[in-house]
């Protein structure tokens, strides 16, 4: 993807969109100083050029349910691009994992998953997660407390 070069309206439309994603085309005009047509306009050549990947709800996990964070190492036995794929393609098939990164760090992923209990999680880990392709090694680390959980902002108003 080539990289989209943003100016300053960009940028600030990007900002809104980040505070408020469902904020009216007509607000966010009048917040940079635009028609609306030619803010939609710019809108939609961010979200066409890739910047703006989506709109989506954050969820408040507990009050769904979720009482528990996990945060979990994955070492894989081998480092090489088909056992790496192998994983990548079988980790998103598993609803609870909320996160997926590929790390440079002494394991090979870091995964967040949201469950109801630890026991739910012990349930997964002994049916999913530990017969995810090419695993060696799995270390969990319970969260206690969320301090800071949010989306962005990768652009500050």
């Amino acid at each position: 993807m080539n990289q989209t070069i943003l100016d300053k309206i960009d940028s600030r439309l990007l900002a809104l969109l980040q505070v408020d994603g469902r904020m009216s085309n007509a607000k966010m005009a009048h917040e940079v100083g635009l028609s609306p047509p030619a803010c939609l306009r710019r809108v939609q050549r961010l979200e066409k050029s890739g910047i703006i990947e989506g709109f989506t709800v954050r969820l408040n996990a507990q009050a769904v349910g979720k009482q528990q964070t996990v945060f979990v190492e994955v070492t894989l036995d081998r480092q090489h691009e088909a056992a790496m794929e192998a994983f990548e393609r079988a980790v998103v098939a598993v609803p609870e994992v909320q996160e997926c990164h590929a790390v440079a760090a002494d394991f090979d992923f870091l995964l967040r998953v949201e469950v109801d209990s630890t026991v739910a999680y012990e349930r997964l880990r002994r049916r999913e997660l530990a017969a995810l392709p090419h695993l060696q090694r799995m270390r969990s680390v319970f969260g206690l407390r969320s301090v800071k959980r949010q989306i962005g902002p990768l652009f500050h108003l």
